[in-house]
């Protein structure tokens, strides 16, 4: 079953929009992100993808009070991200309200420190974000500030053989600039790890998009800009849900 999720990126506690990850093109959207996480439930989404992107810069989670009210005014499943490094940061993003964790940074800086989170936590809370530009596949991180050398499919393959099962996977050229999402990255990873379970994220503009992620075998798509600029609706968003 192919599934979209919402994303609200904050910062300060506010729903931002960035483009390609450039904090120097923040954009507040609105000051009220629970208000936009149950217009979401209100329509059938169940999923919500919230970026602390406070945490993310800072290497510790900075907006536990958001994924608190949203966890305690809605019945969405939160996967939460941003700035999760160490086991108290994992263990308290799910006393918040948290249903799972995506991490980025520490899964990089600390390999095995990651696995043995997929280890204890087990594989259906514990997800990776590897995010990259294609032009080198190297991934990015701390909010997309800062670049490694870490090849996109190495990085993968290593937690791939210790169990990962989810993947949140994007191209940063693409992220909030509704280009359209890179199939062909997708596709490769895919072929690559057949049973991963991928979240495509960066550059859908419309439903159609969705469908083309699912037809090539993305299990969910993360979708953001497109709703906020109104190229998506809400009715557009219910009949595909209706319509899955």
């Amino acid at each position: 079953m192919f599934e979209i999720i919402p994303s609200i990126w904050l910062i300060n506690g506010k729903c931002v929009r960035l483009k390609r990850g450039d904090f120097t093109t923040e954009e507040v959207i609105s000051s009220n992100p629970l208000g936009i996480a149950q217009e979401f439930e209100s329509i059938g989404l169940k999923r919500l993808h919230l970026v602390d992107l406070d945490g993310a810069r800072r290497g510790e989670p900075k907006n536990y009070h958001i994924l608190e009210a949203i966890a305690g005014y809605t019945d969405l499943l939160i996967d939460f991200t941003g700035g999760i490094t160490t086991d108290g940061d994992v263990i308290k993003c799910f006393e918040f309200g948290a249903k799972t964790v995506t991490i980025s940074s520490a899964a990089a800086n600390h390999p095995e420190r990651f696995g043995q989170f997929i280890l204890s936590y087990g594989r259906e809370k514990i997800n990776l974000a590897a995010d990259c530009n294609p032009v080198d596949n190297k991934i990015k991180i701390r909010g997309w500030l800062k670049k490694t050398s870490i090849d996109l499919y190495d990085h993968i393959e290593f937690f791939y053989d210790r169990g990962l099962k989810y993947l949140k996977c994007s191209d940063v050229s693409r992220d909030g600039v509704m280009e359209g999402p890179n199939l062909e990255l997708y596709k490769n990873v895919i072929d690559r790890f057949p049973n991963i379970h991928l979240a495509a994220s960066g550059g859908v503009r419309g439903i159609d998009d969705f469908k083309a992620l699912r037809d090539i075998g993305v299990k969910s798509s993360v979708f953001g800009r497109a709703y906020f600029e109104g190229k998506i609706t809400l009715k557009d968003l219910e009949k595909f849900i209706s319509e899955s």
